[in-house]
């Protein structure tokens, strides 16, 4: 159902570049449903996560929503009714469907979304190749964002596909192919100092970043460690053999009541079978692999973690300025794996700042000083939700590398661990 991305060859202009990029965003949303049958399309396993079919639908509304409507004279709508169905949060553009009911729309079928799909991108492409000449630099400005939350959505299927898969009793496998490393030994935990002092966070050139993400500014932090590599399954396995989930004084309150009242007692999709952990996984149930950073945390499992080690989490400041100047590679979803690895030795450096699990901070979700939301419904993106959420850094293997920077902040409220979230430790120094 797919359709072809743009060939090797260089794009003219700057439009027909981002022309080009749009069909290969359009494309690996598609592609990353293609393993999926027809019954998977419309599952909601929880409030929390969306049906494919609505991802898929939702991506599309947001351009129509953006782009076509206000810039595409003459534009007509395939189904008027969707701007109701697939709109997600914008109250200022009109009323949502309610997020918990999304998984009863047993219409639009699958079919009928796939062609909304095509309708969006056949008047996406007569926009970029025809655009309003005075509004060109507003219209690249909202084809990118549409591009990057795409992106996000990629993300959140795989999350959500994850998720809707284990709850059957087949414990089917989205894909049996996924790739799978050789297992190897976690290098040994080290710690890695930093300087106290003033330094600056936040996005402050030209290229793509989300609003949450600026303006850059000074912080302050003073003299830390961090953890050389995130925290493995082994060593979680160690603070639930300690008694991790059964003694209260590891556990922040809140963290401490959810856990006695849905009964945690190990990461999400671990399962202990005669004296040993499994893990269901995208590529179906696994044995747990000792070595690769342990997933599916919340943030409340993330803290207590911390506490039992006699560490903390890092600040997403102390994170940032660890993360400036590395490289950004690591195991994204163009890996393939679609599952946490082993770290290899980094040398002298941390490693897995990017990719393989996103890290929890010590840091609430709020805005930077100097914070602008968007204009307009737009603004609505990220700035009212700037309340009752921690940060996580760092991308995981489910995430676009071309997505992430140093700056990136995602965030979830501290009870969500459906995501992939993992944790590194930090201490004074």
């Amino acid at each position: 159902m797919s359709r072809t991305a743009c060939t090797d060859e260089p794009c003219p202009s700057a439009l027909e570049a981002l022309l080009c990029r749009y069909r290969a965003v359009r494309g690996q949303s598609e592609r990353l449903c293609q393993p999926l049958a027809v019954e998977d399309y419309g599952v909601q396993s929880m409030p929390d996560v969306s049906p494919p079919k609505w991802h898929l639908a939702h991506v599309s509304w947001f351009f129509e929503a953006f782009l076509l409507r206000p810039f595409l004279p003459g534009y007509r709508p395939l189904d008027e009714r969707y701007d109701h169905l697939f709109n997600s949060y914008y109250q200022t553009h009109g009323t949502p469907f309610p997020r918990a009911q999304r998984g009863l729309l047993s219409r639009p079928t699958v079919a009928e979304v796939y062609r909304y799909r095509a309708h969006v991108d056949e008047a996406m492409a007569a926009l970029l190749e025809r655009p309003p000449g005075e509004r060109v630099a507003e219209l690249a400005r909202r084809v990118e964002l549409g591009l990057q939350h795409e992106q996000q959505h990629q993300e959140l299927l795989l999350m959500d596909i994850k998720h809707l898969l284990a709850q059957s009793p087949m414990l089917p496998a989205y894909r049996s192919d996924l790739r799978r490393s050789r297992a190897k030994p976690a290098t040994p935990l080290r710690w890695q100092g930093y300087p106290g002092g003033l330094g600056q966070i936040g996005h402050g050139d030209a290229d793509f970043a989300f609003d949450c993400e600026r303006p850059r500014h000074r912080v302050f932090v003073e003299a830390y460690q961090l953890a050389s590599r995130p925290v493995s399954n082994a060593e979680y396995a160690a603070f639930i053999a300690d008694g991790g989930y059964r003694r209260s004084d590891w556990w922040l309150a809140d963290g401490w009541t959810l856990i006695q009242q849905a009964g945690w007692q190990a990461p999400l999709y671990w399962r202990e079978e005669d004296g040993g952990w499994t893990e269901l996984t995208l590529g179906g149930l696994r044995e747990l692999d000792p070595d690769a950073p342990v997933c599916h945390l919340s943030y409340y499992e993330a803290e207590a973690f911390a506490a039992w080690s006699g560490a903390r989490l890092p600040s997403e400041a102390e994170w940032e300025l660890a993360a400036q100047g590395t490289p950004l590679s690591g195991n994204f979803v163009e890996q393939d794996h679609l599952q946490p690895m082993a770290a290899a030795d980094s040398g002298s450096g941390p490693a897995q700042l990017f990719g393989d699990v996103w890290e929890w901070t010590g840091s609430a979700y709020r805005p930077y000083p100097g914070f602008r939301a968007l204009e307009g419904s737009l603004g609505e993106y990220n700035g009212k939700f700037m309340c009752g959420q921690m940060v996580l850094r760092g991308g995981c293997c489910a995430t676009p590398q071309d997505h992430l920077r140093a700056s990136y902040r995602n965030f979830f409220y501290p009870a969500m661990r459906w995501q992939f979230s993992g944790l590194r430790l930090a201490r004074e120094a």
